[in-house]
């Protein structure tokens, strides 16, 4: 199932950003894609990235091949690896990471036990990713909101 954040909204019709969904599933399959390499596929090789499952091991290895051909088809060479962590924070519903508590606290807000435990792991997962450094995070706000936590 393809699903969106609102936060996302500006950009889904066109995929010209990686979406929450399928940064998770880099994440997943261990592979760091760069905006300049999504830049390069086509629309309906993004949307078919978008769509491919990562649930399984197998979803998730052949999600890493097609990847990884896409990325080698368009620059002769591959996307470099990442180290896939076994047990991911977003998995993870009775501990909520210090820089997203950090970050909300940005706001004046104390996201709750009960509040991080209530999210879905893509929800948890999108928080994370909105509080790196390296990533764009003028979404951690409106998340929050979406998420219903203020």
């Amino acid at each position: 199932m393809t699903h969106f954040f609102q936060f996302e909204q500006d950009f889904v019709d066109s995929l010209r950003c990686i979406p929450m969904q399928v940064r998770m599933k880099l994440d997943t399959c261990g592979v760091k894609l760069k905006l300049a390499h999504w830049h390069q596929f086509t629309q309906q090789e993004r949307q078919t990235l978008v769509e491919m499952p990562t649930t399984t091991a197998q979803e998730s290895q052949a999600y890493r091949q097609y990847l990884q051909n896409l990325v080698t088809n368009y620059t002769d060479q591959s996307a470099s690896e990442l180290a896939i962590d076994p047990n991911p924070a977003w998995m993870d519903a009775t501990i909520i990471p210090e820089d997203v508590q950090t970050k909300a606290q940005e706001f004046d807000v104390s996201l709750m036990p009960e509040q991080w435990e209530a999210l879905t792991p893509t929800q948890r997962f999108a928080l994370i990713k909105l509080t790196r450094p390296s990533h764009e995070n003028r979404n951690f706000l409106p998340a929050l909101k979406e998420f219903k936590i203020i």
